[in-house]
């Protein structure tokens, strides 16, 4: 008789599901796969142009690159050296490995799908196609080979496998051909090399039609002409794959006073990322199974790493396409930007003067970052001014804020730069701008060692024409990068205000010097105490409630994991305080659970720009204290960087802080709502319903939009 076993595999998954919705907590990784899953629901919205469209699928792709590279690459970092780690699901290392593939597998098959059935038969109809070499004329055929003679052909390099020639290194996130040769000798009857192609040329070949442009993508290209490195040698069969490498690693603790062997290890830990263990293998479907299994053997991973892919690899290839000149117009461009609100005087006049009776809060993008960089550029050339401190995390390839700063050390002026040259795959670029600066003769420190530095600080000293000082602060949720500034949300604020100026000075004393204040009046900094500062602003509340006054908790960030922040939300919601998250990314609260979290909501907004201001609103008995600036309420954030949060303490960019949440919480346009599970809904409008877009709505609000001094 035969008894049937129940799959062993469905069993294990039916475990892992139930324990993952069992947890007070949702996982920092899966929660993360969801967002990502929201960017790639841009690229759905029909109302956009095909470029649009393909812009969200080329950066949900380099998101996920980035992801298995550095929180997948961290997670092997446990496995390989036998280290248990326990997610939030409560799933160990090995348990949570397979559910967080099988997850990406879905993830990829679903994008693929949507990438193949409905995007790509909208490009004849937009003036460009992707074409193989079989859809090409005689004459276009000849050109193509003519291009690869001259320009591709001695760039290629076989790397061939055998008792000779050790196994190679394949570069991170480069294409690469495996090639299947015949043997020469009856014992040996094939052979294997890999060829890669060349990171430095463009990924496609282009061919105008006039009413179209071709694009012929350079893989297809040498799988064409592949026979001219293996002449007189049979081809047996060739495929194209691509592999992903672990990007993570950490800095050592013991090199804390020493730059120079920061920098050092620094640049030994970059080139890991060159030969760091695989975490992926994207393979064109109908591979070799010997192949296959030859790669899992010399690469060291499971089936579930790799992943069969039946069209085009690498889809952040498609920028070269959504950035040519030919479709510039076909993506919409922001609205020109607005002053800020609280700009009382817009005849131009000197912002060094301005800011002597007048603070300035700049909404980006919706206002310009001139102000920030045209202050710095006058401070460098102002005879006046004697010095600059500045912290700096991320900064435009061509600076203008990196282009200040050698001119006033130039100058002579006293220029300190807290450089985080650890900032994750800015490395490389930092390094150089803060070696630059040094030798103009700034004072530099490359990061505290282990902690990073991410505040977002600048001082300006200045003597004025009585001989009295003057100190000009900018503080902000966002980095000192022009570029970015033009597509991230973020919040930042000028001003002279003696409070903020004296917890600015003492704040650069401590991560410069050896400094320990007594206390701040307008920041809350980490690793110091801002975990426990926000904790005891939500226990205020719980208080409130309690007594049946007034209360309510808007917190607007990046990131929400830090589990004894979750912890005190829940005790806070239990005590009948309503609160509102709006997070973008990644959400280990889980709402809407009885007894935990009923008074809790979760949304997220995604759409044309990225979100990336910080807001912390406590309602305080209708006394409302906010709080913006670096920090997200994560772990990392409160233990091991260096951060701040500043009080917004003038009325009127209070109640501009309030609108902003408010336009927020309206927002339909953008926004998906968390359910208790850790899905997503998009917020459907109602029979009627206009639809409101905040993207849209900054670049026209005014001061009489400013009615609500509070939220509750």
């Amino acid at each position: 008789m035969m008894i049937n076993l129940p799959n062993i595999s469905n069993i294990f998954k039916s475990k892992a599901n139930s324990l993952i919705l069992s947890s007070r907590y949702i996982s920092r990784d899966l929660s993360w796969l969801k967002f990502n899953e929201r960017v790639v629901d841009q690229a759905r919205k029909e109302d956009r142009s095909i470029f649009e469209r393909l812009k969200f699928m080329a950066i949900a792709f380099s998101n996920l690159d980035e992801f298995l590279m550095i929180r997948v690459g961290s997670l092997y970092n446990y496995i390989d050296f036998q280290k248990e780690r326990v997610d939030y699901s409560g799933l160990k290392s090995h348990a949570f490995k397979s559910k967080i593939y099988h997850e990406i597998q879905d993830f990829m098959k679903d994008y693929y799908q949507y990438f193949n059935q409905s995007l790509q038969p909208l490009f004849p109809s937009n003036g460009f196609n992707i074409v193989k070499i079989k859809q090409l004329t005689d004459e276009d055929r000849a050109k193509v080979a003519k291009y690869f003679n001259k320009t591709v052909f001695p760039m290629l390099t076989p790397m061939l496998v055998d008792h000779y020639h050790t196994f190679p290194i394949l570069a991170n996130k480069v294409l690469t051909f495996g090639v299947v040769t015949k043997g020469e000798h009856e014992r040996e009857k094939f052979k294997l090399s890999f060829v890669q192609i060349p990171q430095n040329l463009p990924r496609f070949y282009q061919i105008d039609r006039g009413d179209r442009i071709d694009f012929l993508p350079i893989e297809e290209i040498v799988r064409w002409q592949i026979h001219n490195l293996y002449r007189n040698i049979e081809i047996l069969d060739i495929c194209l794959f691509r592999v992903l490498r672990n990007a993570d690693f950490l800095m050592s603790d013991t090199i804390d006073d020493a730059d120079a062997y920061i920098i050092d290890e620094l640049k030994k830990k970059l080139n890991t990322r060159k030969t760091g263990r695989v975490v992926r293998i994207d393979i064109e479907t109908g591979a070799p199974r010997w192949l296959t299994d030859i790669l899992l053997d010399k690469l060291d991973i499971q089936e579930d790493s790799i992943f069969h892919i039946d069209t085009l690899l690498d889809l952040t290839g498609l920028w070269e396409i959504i950035r040519h000149e030919e479709f510039a117009d076909k993506i919409p461009e922001l609205p020109t930007t607005v002053p800020p609100l609280s700009l009382k005087n817009k005849d131009n006049e000197d912002l060094f003067e301005y800011l002597k009776h007048d603070d300035l809060l700049i909404h980006h993008p919706y206002n310009s970052m001139e102000p920030v960089i045209e202050l710095l550029e006058k401070a460098a050339v102002d005879p006046n001014v004697l010095a600059i401190k500045i912290t700096i995390y991320r900064l435009a390839k061509a600076s203008r804020i990196t282009t200040a700063l050698h001119k006033a050390a130039e100058n002579g002026k006293h220029v300190s730069v807290l450089f985080e040259v650890k900032a994750r795959f800015d490395e490389e670029n930092n390094i150089f701008q803060a070696e630059r600066l040094q030798k103009a003769g700034c004072y530099v420190i490359y990061g505290l060692g282990s902690i990073k530095t991410h505040t977002k600080l600048c001082l300006i000293v200045r003597k004025e024409a009585d001989e009295s000082i003057t100190r000009y602060v900018h503080i902000s949720s966002g980095n000192y990068n022009e570029v970015t500034s033009k597509l991230y949300t973020d919040i930042s604020l000028l001003t002279t205000n003696e409070t903020y100026a004296n917890d600015v000075s003492e704040f650069f004393n401590v991560i410069t010097g050896h400094s320990q204040p007594a206390n701040y009046d307008y920041l809350i900094t980490a690793p110091r105490d801002m975990r426990k500062q926000l904790i005891q602003m939500l226990r205020i509340e719980a208080e409130n409630a309690k007594k049946g006054l007034p209360s309510g908790v808007v917190i607007k960030i990046n990131s929400l994991q830090d589990q004894e922040f979750i912890d005190e939300l829940y005790a806070t919601s239990d005590a009948g305080v309503p609160i509102k998250l709006i997070i973008r990314g990644i959400c280990c609260l889980r709402p809407h659970r009885e007894n935990l979290s009923e008074n809790i909501e979760v949304k997220s907004i995604v759409g044309d720009l990225l979100e990336h201001s910080r807001i912390f609103y406590f309602h305080n008995n209708g006394e409302p204290k906010i709080y913006s600036g670096s920090s997200d309420a994560m772990g990392r954030s409160f233990d091991r960087r260096v951060e701040s949060l500043f009080l917004i303490a003038d009325s009127f960019l209070k109640k501009e802080v309030v609108n902003m949440l408010l336009f927020n919480l309206k927002d339909t346009r953008n926004s998906y709502w968390m359910q208790e599970n850790g899905d997503y809904t998009k917020y459907k409008l109602k029979e009627g319903e206009v639809e409101f877009d905040l993207h849209k709505a900054f670049f026209n609000v005014n001061k009489s939009d400013l009615v609500a001094e509070t939220l509750f």
